[in-house]
């Protein structure tokens, strides 16, 4: 049992793994091992509360199928046990960032001295700017 929250969870049995050949060096062993880890994980099926499944299925991830399979590749460790760790430490980490909402942001307005005292600096900025122009010759 994967444990997302206090009151959220996935069953082991809703969790498919297969063990793949890892890609990249790895000499002899990369080419008889199979110690990367593919994890799928049907949303629709799944026991995770509407709330998690409609947040999942929005997430723009390339990892999320058309159908609702969420894949997930693990092959940074040589072994496939620390493979399939990083595989379910990545599925708690996404399922608990579909489940954050973050605080709405309350618009406020600047005060008036902050305001007065940006119009101030603006206008010293522009002033310092025509102190550097080349001096013209007014003839009035």
């Amino acid at each position: 049992m994967l444990i997302i929250s206090n009151n959220v969870t996935i069953l082991e049995s809703e969790l498919h793994f297969s063990a793949i050949r890892s890609q990249g060096p790895g000499g002899q062993n990369v080419n008889k091992v199979a110690s990367a880890i593919h994890l799928r994980f049907d949303i629709h099926n799944s026991s995770l509360p509407d709330f998690y499944k409609q947040r999942l299925l929005k997430v723009k991830d390339r990892r999320i199928s058309k159908d609702g399979v969420l894949i997930i590749k693990a092959q940074r460790y040589r072994s496939q046990d620390k493979n399939r760790e990083e595989a379910l430490l990545r599925l708690k980490n996404l399922v608990q960032s579909a489940g954050f909402t973050p605080k709405p942001r309350r618009a406020t307005k600047p005060t008036r001295s902050s305001e007065l005292k940006r119009m101030d600096k603006k206008n010293q900025h522009g002033q310092k700017k025509n102190m550097r122009a080349k001096p013209t010759l007014d003839n009035h």
